[in-house]
């Protein structure tokens, strides 16, 4: 028979070799957990800095010690009221510190699956839904008010390159995953962007050109954050625009004037007379819907086939389902 006590034992088992596995771990990186014992003030903090930079090489080495430490942190807590318990204290406490080190600089981005939730609603359309990102405890980098010769100045004069590359990274990130959802015309950057990070996982022992491609980028999605205010319109108009023209429609400046009248009239009827309360629900709702956005629609330039044009209206009948409900929108402010 497997009696508590045998499973509480077993529990024990499991715990000293987690801790053993994650301190491995750390020892392979040059953490020695040994220097705390004698460190006081900015010796610790910089304990800590350093054991962040060394585990941070790259996002296998990332996943594999929050991995190790949540293991051996959900084992500990198994066997917390255990006296047994007391003989792992001290180090679990040391391998969470630096585990909720790392996700307060640079917090848990999977690009991976940003980009397959996006490719699922252009592919599958299905309802979009909100990306989420853990919250940071530090403070992030706006992209929008970044000075980029400021930032390089302080990566080169850093003696934690990686930290501040991995926060560069996050930031672009989480701007990413705004601008996709509110025009997934742009999956384009998200597909260059896990390039970039794959290929620096690969090989990751320059970190300064990986930096460099971060900002390069970076000042890439600056631009095309602007782009709306350069072509006069609101990022809910551009939206429509870039569904209607992309990929690559060549058009006179006329054409674009127009179409850009086009996608404007046509979404302020839609939100007037269409998009009433549970529209989604009504098929008759949905039916007047369609028959708008292709009366809209046939004002097209003369460019349009009549493959593209049908193209055009499912795919406008789409992000309006996808991203309006009743009235209100992705694009409402707090949405």
């Amino acid at each position: 028979m497997f009696t508590p006590v045998q499973a509480k034992t077993a529990l024990v088992t499991q715990l000293r070799e987690a801790i053993a596995q994650t301190t491995t771990f750390c020892i392979k990186k040059g953490i020695d957990f040994a220097v705390l014992e004698s460190a006081q003030g900015f010796a610790r903090t910089k304990f800590w800095a350093d054991a962040v930079e060394s585990i941070i090489i790259n996002n296998d080495a990332k996943k594999t010690y929050l991995s190790l430490a949540a293991n051996a942190n959900k084992l500990y807590k198994a066997i917390l009221l255990d006296p047994a318990a007391n003989e792992f204290t001290a180090i679990n406490a040391h391998l969470q510190a630096i585990k909720d080190q790392i996700l307060a600089e640079v917090p848990e981005v999977d690009v991976s699956e940003v980009i397959e939730q996006v490719e699922e609603l252009l592919d599958l359309s299905i309802t979009a839904g909100e990306f989420v990102i853990q919250e940071s405890h530090s403070q992030r980098i706006d992209l929008s008010q970044i000075d980029f010769v400021a930032l390089k100045n302080k990566f080169t004069s850093t003696d934690y390159q990686r930290t501040e590359t991995e926060k560069l990274k996050t930031a672009i990130a989480q701007k990413l995953q705004q601008m996709v959802r509110l025009n997934k015309t742009r999956i384009n950057y998200l597909d260059k962007f896990q390039q970039m990070i794959a290929e620096h996982n690969a090989d990751s022992r320059n970190v300064q050109i990986f930096f460099n491609d971060l900002i390069n980028f970076a000042q890439q999605l600056g631009v095309e954050d602007k782009r709306a205010i350069t072509k006069n319109l609101t990022q809910e108009e551009l939206a429509i625009f870039d569904l209607l023209t992309k990929p690559e429609i060549k058009l006179t400046r006329k054409e674009e004037q127009e179409l850009k009248q086009v996608a404007r009239e046509l979404l302020e009827t839609l939100k007037k007379e269409k998009l009433v309360l549970d529209w989604k629900k009504r098929q008759q709702t949905r039916a007047s819907i369609e028959v708008a956005i292709k009366d809209s629609l046939d004002r097209l330039p003369q460019s349009y086939s009549a493959e593209l044009y049908e193209q055009k209206c499912q795919e406008f009948y789409q992000h309006i389902y996808e991203n309006y409900s009743g009235q209100r929108s992705i694009y409402d402010a707090g949405a």
